[in-house]
């Protein structure tokens, strides 16, 4: 995974694939949360196989794409038998206005202005953490400081049960208490687990996403409103 669904963390993906080609296996790179973070280059990397979704790119949400070596198009079982398009690997007609979509999408988020565009968020994210740092002193950050998706927040609220303060915090903002994928689940995030926070850390925290959409404004209001749901979460 080049980049963390939950923490924002960004991996060294040169390090890693140097690593993983000199071993002689085959990388698999999860690059879904990866374009609007930092840049990937199939052609200088040895990367077997690199996975992407147009959604995390602002393009249509239904198609992804899987970037597969020239040299491992042999050695891969097709994913679906039946009228043989590209190249046999997976066969069925593809949908014509989500793969627009996604190519458009795609060339947005390479424009030369991608660089300052991700500083703008980092900006936006940090002003946000400061502001929700200085609230109390048991607020903590998850994650690995510098080395993350621009515009990921992962916050601790010492001991409140996140999802308590995420129900205080709607319809006005939206959160996560852990990644999409896994919205609904009632056990604590497997990924704060991982990286050592207990069950009730792990519980305590909430996951913020800033974007292209998102003004200084927006981490104006943002931080009000949490701040007024902690004050109500104190007070119950």
């Amino acid at each position: 995974m080049a980049v963390n669904n939950e923490i924002g963390t960004v991996q060294d993906m040169e390090v890693i694939a140097r690593l993983v080609s000199r071993s002689g296996a085959v990388l698999v790179c999860d690059a879904v949360q990866a374009p609007l973070a930092m840049d990937i280059d199939v052609r200088e990397l040895p990367i077997g196989a690199l996975s992407l979704s147009a959604h995390k790119l602002y393009g249509p949400k239904g198609i992804g794409a899987l970037y597969l070596r020239r040299d491992l198009h042999q050695s891969v079982e097709p994913l679906i038998y039946g009228g043989g398009q590209q190249n046999g690997l997976r066969s069925g007609t593809l949908p014509t206005p989500l793969c627009v979509g996604f190519g458009a999408a795609v060339e947005l988020a390479a424009a030369k202005d991608r660089h300052a565009e991700r500083a703008r968020i980092a900006v936006m994210r940090d002003d946000f953490e400061t502001a929700i740092g200085s609230l109390d002193r048991t607020i903590l950050f998850n994650g690995s400081g510098a080395h993350r998706h621009p515009g990921n927040s992962n916050v601790r609220f010492g001991t409140c049960d996140a999802r308590h303060l995420l129900s205080m915090m709607q319809p006005h903002l939206a959160a996560s208490t852990g990644s999409a994928c896994t919205s609904g689940a009632i056990e604590p995030s497997h990924v704060l687990c991982a990286i050592g926070l207990s069950e009730i850390e792990a519980n305590a925290s909430v996951r913020f996403s800033f974007g292209k959409f998102n003004s200084v404004g927006d981490v104006d209001e943002a931080a009000r409103i949490i701040a007024h749901a902690i004050s109500l979460d104190r007070a119950a």
